[in-house]
């Protein structure tokens, strides 16, 4: 089972406690007693040297009462500041080592003092001068040139004392005497308390670890919060970080990660929706190639038939008078100009459907261009019997466009129109301004277009109806480039049905 990373924290903080507390208590158990004693001789021996310093010039035979009493007030403050019972005396010994005589000059010892006194100073005199033995119970602990300190355990008051006995001028000793604990009694009670407080000290530092903890885990619990929503592409509520220490940069980091991942995927989303619109173009542009081959090879087809067909008629001397041999000729010839303006419509078309056909804004009198295509047609009208009818304002319609490409909308709605009237064979043609735009319309009398054909009729080579194009010789060509030259100047252009009828429109800019 994964543990969190607050428990684990709080496991390494306990364990750290723990192990501070063993160590302490080992310590305690192995050092202290060593740390005690040596604390213990360096009292003794600051005592020692205190005390010499006080008595070094006092001579005690001669000495006035009054001197005395601070001598001793001196001594009685050092005995206390140091813990240790003082004790100067003069002392007479045999060559043996036994004491002739004890003269106590601080303090006024009471019997049962100085017999112990007499004890201890006796068999150190023994020990040092004449090589007597010390009692097992005695353990000498340092020895220096003017005095000794050793350890004593008192039998009778069954306790262990530290002693020190030194020398002092004129033949005086002093004698120190200080309780010395039992070492183990006194780490027994430190490491009872030791291990009360460092229980204590262990709960408290949980708790504080606890709640500390948490201050660096709810920021990594909610920085692992984010990475979820960032694994399912959700960059939400992700902000930057005020913290400075390494859980900030962390989540500065993932907010910057977050902000360049959002950003890039939006990027990838919106080349992914180009991509597929550059795929269905592409797949759009095959299928029209491949429309497009078909139609051409179609549309060919028959001309050059008929034109093989009569050209071979010829070559073979069919019929041999002329006016038969005429009428082969005008129909190889009407073929060929049939294919020569198919070509040339469709090499137009190609032009301005890549883009290679460029619009040279000028500003021109529309009307004069309406004007002149109806004149050009108005011939094929009179001969067909077809009733034209032309409204257009009194003054010139002065408008922005590319005058040729303009003429060439208009020459096709025209011939269209010319092409589809049927019935009463009228044609009209209007010519107004509405609102910053010129409009022009061409309505024919006739059938109106199937609604399912209203959008395909724009298409290169779509024919409503196939037997009436092929009766004029139409190729399905016009309008698709009425389309592209429309698109090009970017008007609105359109078709309408009627019940009579059919009108085509365009308008273009007049400012």
């Amino acid at each position: 089972m994964k543990k969190s990373i607050q428990t684990r924290l709080i496991l390494i903080s306990s364990s750290l406690l723990s192990l501070s507390i063993i160590c302490i208590f080992l310590l305690n158990v192995f050092l202290l007693p060593d740390f005690y004693q040596s604390q213990k001789m360096s009292t003794m021996t600051k005592a020692y040297n205190s005390v010499s310093k006080t008595v070094a010039d006092v001579e005690w035979g001669n000495i006035e009462e009054d001197q005395v009493d601070k001598i001793y007030d001196k001594l009685d403050k050092l005995a206390g500041d140091y813990n240790v019972n003082v004790y100067i005396m003069q002392i007479r010994a045999y060559d043996s080592g036994e004491i002739e005589s004890i003269n106590y000059v601080y303090p006024n010892s009471t019997e049962r003092l100085m017999e112990v006194t007499r004890g201890q100073i006796g068999q150190y005199i023994r020990y040092k001068f004449a090589d007597g033995k010390l009692e097992e119970r005695t353990e000498i602990l340092a020895t220096e040139e003017d005095h000794e300190i050793y350890k004593v355990f008192d039998g009778r008051l069954q306790s262990n004392f530290m002693e020190l006995t030194g020398e002092l001028p004129n033949n005086y000793w002093v004698y120190m005497r200080t309780n010395y604990q039992g070492i183990q009694e006194s780490v027994s009670i430190a490491n009872l308390f030791m291990l009360h407080v460092g229980i204590i000290i262990l709960v408290i530092g949980v708790f504080i670890m606890f709640f500390a903890s948490k201050q660096y885990t709810k920021p990594i619990l909610r920085l692992a919060a984010h990475a979820q929503k960032m694994e399912k592409l959700n960059f939400e509520k992700i902000e930057a970080s005020n913290r400075c220490d390494e859980i900030g940069i962390l989540e500065n980091s993932m907010y910057s990660l977050a902000t360049k991942l959002e950003s890039t995927i939006s990027e990838l989303k919106t080349a992914n929706i180009e991509l597929e619109h550059d795929l269905e173009r592409r797949n759009e542009q095959e299928e029209m190639r491949r429309e497009f081959l078909a139609n051409v090879s179609h549309e060919l087809k028959t001309p050059i038939a008929l034109i093989q067909g009569y050209a071979e008629g010829l070559q073979d001397n069919i019929n041999d008078d002329a006016e038969s041999r005429e009428f082969y000729c005008e129909v190889i010839v009407d073929e060929a100009d049939k294919m020569n303006k198919m070509v040339k419509k469709l090499l137009s078309l190609n032009q301005l459907e890549f883009g290679n056909g460029q619009v040279h804004m000028e500003h021109f009198d529309l009307r004069s261009v309406v004007d002149s295509v109806i004149q050009a047609t108005d011939i094929l009208f009179t001969k067909n019997d077809v009733t034209l009818s032309y409204i257009k304002p009194e003054e010139a319609v002065m408008v922005w466009a590319d005058e040729y490409m303009i003429e060439e909308v208009v020459t096709n709605y025209v011939s269209n129109a010319f092409n589809h009237v049927n019935y009463d064979k009228k044609i009209e043609v209007k010519l107004g301004v509405v609102g910053e735009k010129a409009r022009v319309s061409v309505f024919n009398t006739g059938d109106p277009i199937p609604d399912e054909d209203i959008e395909k009729i724009w298409h290169k080579f779509y024919k409503v109806d196939k037997a009436r194009t092929r009766e004029y010789g139409g190729n399905g060509i016009g309008l698709s480039i009425v389309k592209a030259i429309m698109d090009a100047h970017n008007q609105p252009y359109g078709v309408k049905n009627y019940d009579n009828g059919v009108e085509f429109w365009f308008e273009v800019d007049i400012k």
